[in-house]
């Protein structure tokens, strides 16, 4: 993660903040507890929240390389700094949602950020104001879009909610399959062994998935595949899919 903020200053600072801020944290511990002790789903808290984080932000970078434009910048309302800022809060704070319940947790995720951001972006911004207000409210909006039910109309809520999809290597599913979770989503879970996010050639990402066996398209057609479809972006992605280091398939949508 480190690397990805480094050379933005307001950036790591954003990253900092969100690091070390007790509230932020403490709602990331319950979004766990309420997700993997209560419900045996997958992690939902900081580890997953950095995973996310360091995806989308790779992902920032190659769409820039490819010369596609975020919306913030697109629609001159903040530049190329601010645009990392909008995909590094909401690739952050999207689970936050679970320290109240799983069910919505997009519509709470995005109340429970909002004081948070709020506060956060008025030290980051300072004086400018409506700055301030737009960053909080497209990172609203990635958090709020990151559900499958609900279409991003940015990029950067696009590429946060493909971020999210490309959590799913085993480790994510060990503590709830201990804890007795044994159905598809932890049998598929426990077979994806690598995920990269990489520069595509016929579509600018390449996400490449590497499984022991089988049962791991289970999570790149009913997880990951999900994703891609409702994130408004599906066109700039494809999926390679590997069995132990060899191309099995590639998947995207037409």
């Amino acid at each position: 993660m480190y690397s990805k903020v480094k050379g933005y200053p307001r950036l790591a600072r954003f990253f900092k903040m969100l690091e070390n801020d007790e509230e932020v944290q403490s709602l990331l511990k319950m979004a766990n507890v309420m997700a993997v002790t209560r419900l045996f789903y997958n992690d939902h808290g900081v580890v997953h929240s950095r995973t996310v984080s360091g995806s989308a932000l790779e992902i920032m970078d190659i769409l820039e390389r490819r010369g596609i434009q975020p919306s913030l910048v697109r629609d001159g309302e903040g530049d190329y700094e601010d645009s990392r800022i909008v995909v590094l809060g909401g690739a952050y704070l999207h689970d936050i949602g679970n320290a109240l319940h799983r069910d919505m947790h997009h519509v709470h995720g995005a109340y429970l950020a909002e004081g948070i951001l709020k506060r956060m972006l008025s030290k980051l911004y300072g004086s400018d104001k409506h700055r301030a207000v737009v960053i909080r409210q497209e990172i609203l909006h990635s958090i709020f879009s990151h559900d499958e039910g609900v279409i991003p109309l940015t990029i950067e809520a696009g590429i946060v909610k493909v971020a999210d999809g490309t959590d799913m290597a085993e480790g994510r599913a060990r503590i709830p399959y201990k804890l007795g979770k044994s159905d598809i989503h932890s049998f598929s879970a426990l077979a994806i062994k690598r995920v990269e996010v990489d520069e595509g050639r016929d579509r600018p990402i390449e996400i490449l998935v590497d499984m022991e066996n089988e049962a791991g398209i289970f999570q790149v057609e009913q997880v990951l595949g999900v994703k891609i479809k409702s994130s408004s972006i599906a066109h700039l992605v494809e999926v390679q899919v590997m069995k132990r280091g060899e191309p099995l398939k590639v998947w995207k949508v037409l």
